[in-house]
């Protein structure tokens, strides 16, 4: 069954195909063996998943969405949502070093950068060798990057960047920074983009704790100190370094909606669990209609963001844009997740509010997906302005 065709239908395919079925069999798979075992253990101790990334590793799976030529997977927009979302099933924090790897950073290689590039890292990449991470955000500048501060140079044998960079995800453990600074005037233009070894003298991570969610992830604040770079770390043209981040988000979009149809399914599946098994007045909570209504309404959201996440990959895989998209598709993902777990604790009742149970990790991992990657307020700008035609910022 496909939607009808049309300029603004989205005619996303509804059925998986065998070769989607298979991947996303074994990622469950995978997760159920083991990541799912040790993410509340985890998050108590804000420990690393180090048996996740090892295991991702070996199984090909960190290498998932990079070009076959390149030693990668290969796999379609849809089949990488379908990896993501199962990632997120199971721990949101294994989640978040693929989706940046993958999603902001190897995808921006492939799309923006020369034939060099795309051989000096994308093999890497594929195998896990380097990891990479997305230095955007500063501690003055997130939701307006085009005025950001971090500087980039010109010397004699390439570019010299200095700045700051914080809620890093990957900060800690990459291989390669693609870092947006300044190398031109005010705004936009004046912006490039960069690809740096973290190996570099005067590149340091300093790492982050004590996080209301995503605690076993790694996240970093970035300190760039005079790094020198050569002229092949330049990505994409100078100047051009907003708009290698933009079309970056609109991968990370989709991605943060595919994790957060994740999160909600996790949540889903345990409450729905949790109401079969607990009584209350003689009988299942279940089987009460306010709990009824608690689930109808949780399921109805997730399938809602799995398939607002399944038209971005179908616009993706058939080459139109899909900025609105992936726009509205991680406002309403993020946004349900919050609902979705919230309403996984009100199930639990007072054991939902103790870390013997998912249910509260559940809410914490959601929340901040309503900040990072654009707010759920500048979605709705952005959504607004394509409807209006009308700039708000």
């Amino acid at each position: 069954m496909t939607w009808p065709a049309g300029r603004d239908d989205p005619r996303v395919e509804l059925t998986l195909t065998d070769d989607q079925l298979t991947v996303r069999a074994a990622v469950r798979e995978w997760v159920d063996e083991v990541v799912v075992p040790q993410a509340l253990s985890n998050d108590r101790e804000e420990r690393f998943p180090q048996e996740a990334l090892d295991g991702l590793k070996q199984t090909g799976f960190v290498g998932m969405s990079i070009d076959e030529a390149y030693g990668g997977g290969g796999a379609d927009p849809l089949t990488y949502c379908l990896f993501i979302e199962e990632l997120a099933r199971g721990d949101a924090n294994v989640r978040s070093i693929m989706s940046v790897h993958l999603g902001l950073v190897a995808g921006a290689v492939q799309r923006w950068g020369s034939e060099e590039q795309r051989q000096q890292w994308l093999p890497r990449m594929a195998t896990g060798e380097v990891l990479g991470c997305f230095g955007l955000t500063e501690p003055d500048h997130g939701s307006n990057p085009a005025d950001l501060r971090a500087t980039a140079e010109r010397t004699a044998s390439g570019w010299r960047i200095s700045g700051r960079k914080v809620f890093i995800t990957n900060g800690s453990i990459a291989g390669v920074a693609l870092v947006m600074a300044r190398s031109g005037g005010p705004g936009a233009r004046g912006v490039s983009a960069f690809l740096v070894p973290t190996d570099r003298p005067g590149f340091s991570a300093v790492p982050l704790h004590g996080k209301l969610g995503l605690r076993s992830c790694d996240t970093a604040e970035l300190v760039l100190d005079g790094v020198e770079v050569g002229e092949e770390a330049l990505i994409g043209a100078e100047g051009d370094g907003i708009k290698v981040a933009l079309s970056a988000l609109d991968d990370g979009r989709m991605s943060i909606a595919a994790s957060c149809t994740g999160i909600g399914q996790a949540a889903l599946d345990t409450m729905v669990a949790y109401a079969g098994s607990r009584e209350q007045f003689g009988k299942p909570i279940a089987g009460h209609q306010l709990v009824q209504e608690m689930l109808a309404d949780s399921a109805v959201d997730v399938d809602a963001s799995r398939l607002l996440t399944w038209a971005v990959a179908d616009l993706k895989t058939r080459g139109e844009p899909y900025s609105l998209a992936a726009s509205k598709a991680k406002l309403f993902a993020t946004e349900a997740s919050v609902r979705v777990a919230n309403a996984c604790i009100q199930v639990h009742g007072g054991y939902g509010y103790v870390d013997e149970y998912p249910a509260a990790k559940y809410l914490r991992d959601a929340r901040v997906t309503t900040l990072y990657e654009g707010t759920s307020q500048v979605q709705k700008l952005l959504i607004g302005r394509a409807l209006t035609g009308v700039s708000a910022f």
